[in-house]
């Protein structure tokens, strides 16, 4: 190890370097969406209450804002700056460590009206803050398969007029994407094993969730691969303009990380354990079968053993001779 990856990383004053989501924060949202916009086009909006520590963002806490957007007209929405105070008043005296570090919306994509309440969520920030808010789209959907949690952050870019007459350049707002996990606190972990165990399906067995599982990987891993590739191709047909050097450099650095198939070694390798994996497989068929046919064997065997038991016991009546060799049968009677 290098003495540069000894070093911690130095993060900019004022920049945030990742955003860490907790369950609460989840539920809520997914709780606001099901309340207000459940079977609509319309998202929800909220605020986002944590802490921030060295550029890490951990969203602790939430709730819901009202909000209202017109959707023939990005421009004018509806944002109650009321109700967001109060709120915010009332969480501080339960906790007064927890402070707004941005806000959450259902998406699923950014909207032109995102930048705007950035901007008005910037006056709730308490004096001396130097971290800006950060924005998360919570994706709602049941259907999705990946982690369900989007985070962005503001960064200003020096746009030049080439075309005007003056040469005053231009300063423009956008989003810039920054990781995000899902962490959780020890009470938190409890209390969300506490959700799965009423929301788990017992009748699924272990074989079949693992193969959800697998399949839900692959599909997710499929549709990384087809964002890079149309992120590559808008790149090489000059759609855009300045390609982010980091992420291509991501890039290229997963693809370092690729077996180089094209080594025999590596190929025949790879050949043999496909072999031994098939040839288990190919006998445990075998011994499963024949198993199966013991079984049916034995089972065969037992009962024919038992018909034969029944039907001698049948034929085999108590029986006394009489005088001139007749046969003289008891009398249910006599024995009374």
């Amino acid at each position: 190890m290098s003495d540069e990856d000894k070093t911690p990383k130095v993060v900019p004053l004022g920049d945030v370097e990742d955003v860490t989501i907790h369950p609460l924060v989840l539920l809520s949202a997914a709780d606001h969406y099901h309340r207000v916009a459940k079977g609509t086009r319309k998202r929800v909006v909220g605020a986002l209450l944590g802490t921030v520590s060295r550029g890490r963002v951990d969203a602790t806490n939430s709730f819901a804002v009202p909000f209202e957007e017109d959707n023939k007209n990005p421009n004018v929405f509806y944002l109650d700056h009321n109700y967001l105070e109060n709120m915010l008043v009332m969480f501080r005296k339960v906790n007064a460590k927890e402070r707004i570090v941005g806000f959450y919306s259902t998406g699923p994509q950014i909207r032109p009206n995102d930048l705007r309440i950035h901007s008005m969520l910037t006056r709730f920030l308490p004096k001396g803050t130097i971290t800006p808010p950060v924005f998360c789209i919570i994706d709602v959907r049941p259907d999705r398969k990946s982690i369900p949690t989007t985070a962005y952050k503001v960064v200003e870019e020096v746009e030049e007029k080439n075309k005007s007459s003056s040469n005053k350049a231009e300063v423009k707002k956008s989003f810039a994407h920054v990781p995000s996990s899902i962490g959780a606190m020890e009470a938190e972990e409890i209390g969300v094993e506490h959700l799965l165990r009423d929301i788990n399906d017992p009748t699924i067995s272990t074989v079949s969730s693992l193969i959800n599982g697998k399949m839900s990987g692959l599909t997710s891993l499929t549709d990384k691969l087809n964002e890079m590739k149309h992120y590559l191709g808008c790149v090489v047909e000059g759609k855009i303009q300045k390609p982010n050097q980091e992420i291509i450099a991501n890039m290229q650095g997963i693809l370092n990380l690729l077996p180089n198939l094209n080594v025999e070694e590596l190929v025949r390798a790879m050949l043999v354990k496909t072999n031994d994996l098939h040839m288990v497989i190919y006998l445990s068929s075998l011994i499963r079968s024949v198993i199966a046919l013991h079984d049916l064997v034995n089972n065969k065997i037992r009962y024919n053993e038992q018909m034969n038991f029944e039907k001698d016991g049948n034929t085999a009546a108590p029986v006394t001779s009489g005088s001139g060799g007749e046969e003289k049968k008891e009398d249910p009677t006599d024995k009374a």
